[in-house]
């Protein structure tokens, strides 16, 4: 198990974003979590240390909004994101986490740049569109799979719909439920589930309900509006983070 203090300095808060995040308030705040773990390990090894624990976040979240989700969006974008989920296994060895996180964070920043753009005139909700849903929902397996970064691929087809927030919450926690028990066989082929990282997920582990439970309440609680303009501008440091990342690494 690991025991260096700045590990979980940094790990608890990831664990709780996250945790608030998966109970459905602001998607995107996901993302900082092997960010966060990256200061102190490997990301490969901060990504090992967090599927066992956003599993138990999923349990808890499809509990509190079972019944509550959009079969269009989970039709359409979960099939191809098992593809999505197999092309970063068969290419884990060959694809850079720092390149694909560059890319992710100017997608973010991309959306919500677009979305600024147009705040001060009302937008009526987009119709689904399959095709774009089954492109996004890919990307998103695709990114999840290499760095839990699959929050803004599913975001920029699904926040635009413009669902209720309640739907909306119960429909990512199906979304990223599913994909998460994807990536199980996969991680355990490629050697993630070590013994120190299974120990130090489940040191973690009593933060996981507790998080995902608060995240629940606040989206219970939250105006539609504001619901929206939150998780737009969790897209700015978030997608700013990911291109600091990305580019430092790479250049």
């Amino acid at each position: 198990m690991i025991t260096d203090p700045l590990f979980y300095a940094v790990a608890i808060p990831a664990v709780i974003l996250i945790g608030l995040s998966k109970g459905g308030f602001g998607g995107t705040a996901a993302l900082v979590g092997v960010p966060l773990m990256a200061i102190a390990v490997p990301p490969v090894t901060a990504a090992g240390i967090l599927l066992p624990i956003l599993l138990v976040m999923d349990v808890v979240g499809l509990f509190a909004w079972r019944g509550r989700f959009d079969r269009g969006i989970v039709f359409t974008m979960l099939p191809a994101a098992a593809l999505g989920v197999l092309l970063g296994y068969l290419t884990a060895a060959a694809v850079s986490e720092d390149a694909f996180r560059l890319t992710i964070g100017l997608l973010a920043l991309s959306f919500f740049g677009n979305w600024l753009a147009g705040a001060r005139r009302a937008r009526a909700a987009r119709p689904q569109q399959p095709a774009k849903g089954a492109f996004w929902g890919a990307v998103a397996g695709f990114a999840s799979f290499v760095s839990h970064a699959g929050g803004p691929p599913y975001q920029i087809y699904v926040v635009p719909l413009k669902i209720p927030p309640p739907v909306f919450a119960g429909t990512s926690v199906i979304f990223f439920a599913s994909v998460n028990a994807m990536k199980l066989l996969p991680y355990f082929l490629l050697g993630q589930f070590s013994r120190d990282n299974l120990s130090t997920s489940a040191a973690l582990l009593p933060l996981a309900p507790v998080a995902t439970l608060a995240g629940i309440w606040l989206v219970k609680r939250t105006d539609p509006t504001l619901f929206y303009r939150i998780i737009y501008w969790l897209l700015l440091p978030i997608g700013l983070k990911l291109v600091y990342d990305g580019a430092a690494a790479l250049f």
